[in-house]
């Protein structure tokens, strides 16, 4: 069953009483599905919420520097670089990759830019040999343009750039530094109806005798979420520079985990909820492949089940359908942390270590 192209990853996870992700009214984030208001998660703030986790910075490394201001750019490059090059370097490098020489103007027009140390690091060595060797700054640019396999090379260490892509419209970023993204990362929403609670909330103010200090409203509400997420794999071994299947192998392994586990940030000091995962299911297959009208029809609560049961058996009885009725050239595994009494077509992984020793396996055992 290796080859497959694509990597579908689908989690269960509940969260208590929480608000994970709020929009510009301060109110979490919905979404009308099957005609039923959900909670959601938006996908920036999942992808987020992993790349500045502590197991993205042990297995994957340090991921770009993301901003739209140019100054902000060249100051965390000097900090990054300023041993190995010169400022005036570093300087002329972001100039080249962003296209723009005034320090004080936007990277790009509406849009955040991922930015990574290592081409503005490769950049910087071949303005010094260019210098060294007295070419010709245009002639120059025209090289790293026509052999741009070392740039390629130097994006790619930064994971989440070969993951989420990167789009840009100056400079030698928009000519050799664009990227497909390899991930397509659904919004987070609940597999249930949800009508949210409101909570009145006060600040005591230690020198005011009576009332409070401050009252406000805060929007929460708990559920079970399904996530979901692609990976294509010869997109991502294109976009690290030619990496091997093992390697984006590994990588998919690390998010099935990171999926499976981390959890954005908002309002965790007041709600702490730090669920992990009930469920997490992985495929190879040769096309993307989302289970989520599984809750097209909002799940509904049999007899004291709550939603975690009900979403289970919905899910797992969506993908054999889908599998079955499409005739699917498919492996799939599933950890969770209910009992499992079995899917045709569907191994059973121990734990979710099983189950990213599994992808790292390439679906074998």
């Amino acid at each position: 069953m290796s080859g497959k192209n694509f990597l579908n990853i689908h989690i269960l996870i509940s969260h208590n009483p929480s608000c994970l992700n709020r929009d510009d009214m301060n109110m979490q984030k919905s979404a009308i599905f099957g005609g039923k208001r959900r909670v959601r998660i938006s996908s920036q703030s999942l992808k987020r919420a992993m790349r500045k986790s502590d197991y993205y910075a042990e297995h994957l490394g340090q991921p770009s520097t993301r901003t739209k201001k140019l100054y902000d750019v060249v100051n965390a490059m000097q900090a990054a670089l300023g041993e190995k090059f010169s400022e005036e370097t570093i300087n002329k490098a972001v100039e080249w990759i962003s296209g723009k020489s005034d320090i004080n103007a936007d990277v790009t027009d509406d849009a955040v830019a991922p930015w990574v140390v290592e081409e503005v690091a490769y950049i910087c060595q071949e303005i010094q040999a260019g210098e060294a060797e007295k070419i010709d700054q245009k002639k120059l640019e025209k090289k790293i343009k026509k052999d741009s396999t070392g740039l390629r090379q130097a994006i790619g260490q930064a994971v989440d750039v070969a993951l989420s892509g990167r789009m840009a419209t100056s400079g030698l970023m928009s000519e050799v530094g664009k990227v497909d993204g390899a991930m397509a990362l659904a919004h987070t929403i609940t597999t249930h109806a949800v009508d949210a609670d409101i909570d009145w909330f006060t600040a005591v103010d230690d020198f005011q005798e009576l009332g409070s200090g401050h009252l406000d409203t805060q929007e929460f509400s708990s559920g079970v979420f399904y996530r979901y997420a692609s990976i294509n794999l010869k997109q991502l071994q294109t976009n690290l520079g030619g990496a091997s299947r093992e390697r984006v192998l590994e990588i998919g392994s690390y998010l099935v985990h990171m999926l499976s586990t981390v959890v954005p940030t908002a309002k965790q000091q007041s709600t702490a909820a730090y669920n992990l995962a009930d469920l997490a299911m992985v495929s190879f297959s040769d096309m993307p492949i989302s289970l989520a009208n599984a809750f097209e029809k909002p799940v509904e609560i049999k007899q004291s089940s709550g939603f975690l049961k009900p979403s289970i058996d919905g899910l797992l009885n969506y993908w054999q359908k889908v599998h079955k009725g499409y005739g699917l050239d498919e492996r799939a595994s599933v950890f969770m942390l209910a009992d499992f009494s079995g899917a045709e077509g569907l191994a059973l992984a121990k734990s979710l270590p099983a189950l990213e020793s599994w992808v790292r396996n390439d679906g074998k055992e």
